[in-house]
């Protein structure tokens, strides 16, 4: 018998990856964890079913376990995410209609989102002075990167994501279809969903999480804070299966593997070859054009599995900035805690796991990237960066928030 029974929710996503692979490669198994994971089908589902104590454990966005102990979502209960389960993975799809548009007013097909933002912003004004409707996007829930990354990205090209657009939320396997019947012109999601949008011939990837934000993190693993303090041996057993599962989905030679397990219809349920592109960091973007984005999704190396404190604090800096909650001191002090470096370095310190040794990655003027020393030597991380050369100290959010 298993030593540990753990439940975890998860939705039809390139990056439940590492759960996954905990499971059918046995890494889960061999830490005396019987993991039984449960599809869902929208964050809304994952993050009500955690509140009533359906899960244990969950993929979910790196934002909602802030938005949980701030009280922002219905049920909130404290949330924990002691690791992150992965890096970028991302991308803006927009229709063909409009992508046509785009590249008529400047947008280059390399993923640049300078000019594809400068292009659309064209448009938008193009479309204002004629009267037509307002462009629509979609985000698979408020508080998610995916509405942040879309915001930013569209607010650094001079387009107001409340005035200039309309943002609405839904399931990221219903948004292929919702742009093929015309419902919605553009929507930002995780893979495989943009890739399907692509071979269906219904959509142009217009630029991607690893442009716009780089060295990101997009989901993580959330515990129920009370359980995780009462189950250590559990936590500890979870953490160790996923970091080795990470490792093996990492692994280049494993991803032909790894695409037909996901490929399987109790998990993403889609064909092999449309999540091979963002496995190997070469994406088709329509058209029959291919770009290659070697950290589009980044599973395991770069730290990627380590809840950095200055993550969860960008999270909830855009929280503040679009109003979904105020500043305070007491907030920051909540977001802080809700990533967990801490257990992290409790779980995988004892099996040698290179693990930084800060808890933020930007501390003031320096950003902990390049070969970082660790009790296992060298562990080489790359460098956070935004597109328009902004840069987010986590220790002066409120001169950050200040900018015009």
């Amino acid at each position: 018998m298993p030593d540990h029974q753990i439940i975890a929710g998860f939705l039809p996503l390139l990056d439940s990856a590492i759960l996954v692979a905990a499971r059918e490669k046995g890494f889960a198994e061999g830490e005396g964890v019987d993991l039984s994971l449960v599809r869902e089908t929208s964050w809304a589902n994952i993050r009500d079913r955690m509140a009533v104590g359906h899960f244990h454990a969950a993929q979910m966005l790196a934002p909602m376990p802030i938005a949980s102990n701030l009280g922002l979502t219905p049920l909130a209960v404290p949330l924990a995410a002691p690791m992150v389960l992965g890096l970028g993975g991302n991308a803006i799809t927009v229709s063909n209609a409009l992508w046509a548009r785009m590249a008529e007013a400047g947008a280059t097909p390399d993923l640049d989102p300078a000019s594809t933002g400068k292009a659309l912003k064209s448009i938008i004004a193009e479309r204002a002075s004629t009267g037509e409707a307002r462009l629509r996007f979609a985000v698979v829930h408020p508080h998610s990167g995916h509405n942040y990354e879309l915001r930013y990205w569209l607010a650094a090209c001079g387009i107001d994501p409340d005035e200039d657009v309309e943002i609405l939320i839904a399931p990221p396997p219903l948004l292929p279809d919702a742009m093929s019947n015309g419902r919605i012109d553009g929507f930002c999601v995780g893979e495989p969903w943009n890739t399907v949008a692509v071979r269906a011939g219904s959509g142009r990837i217009a630029t991607v999480k690893a442009r716009i934000w780089r060295s990101s993190p997009e989901k993580v693993l959330a515990l129920h804070a009370d359980w995780m303090g009462e189950n250590e041996a559990a936590t500890h057993a979870l953490l160790r299966a996923l970091y080795r599962a990470a490792a093996w989905c990492g692994a280049s030679w494993n991803h032909q593997e790894l695409a037909e397990i996901l490929a399987r219809e109790d998990y993403l349920g889609v064909s092999p070859q449309a999540i091979m592109p963002a496995l190997g960091g070469q994406l088709g973007l329509g058209g029959g054009e291919i770009a290659e984005v070697r950290d589009f999704f980044v599973p395991f190396a770069s730290a990627a599995t380590f809840p950095w404190k200055s993550h969860a604090l960008w999270f909830y800096s855009q929280m503040v900035r679009w109003g979904q909650c105020s500043f305070s001191k007491d907030h920051l002090e909540t977001v802080e805690s809700s990533f967990r470096p801490d257990i992290y370095r409790a779980a995988l310190g004892p099996i040698g796991a290179a693990i930084p040794a800060a808890d933020s990655k930007v501390e003031g003027a320096r950003i902990h990237a390049g070969a970082i020393e660790t009790d296992a030597g060298k562990l080489q991380v790359l460098a956070d960066g935004f597109f328009d050369g902004e840069t987010f100290d986590p220790g002066a959010i409120e001169d950050y928030l200040a900018r015009p």
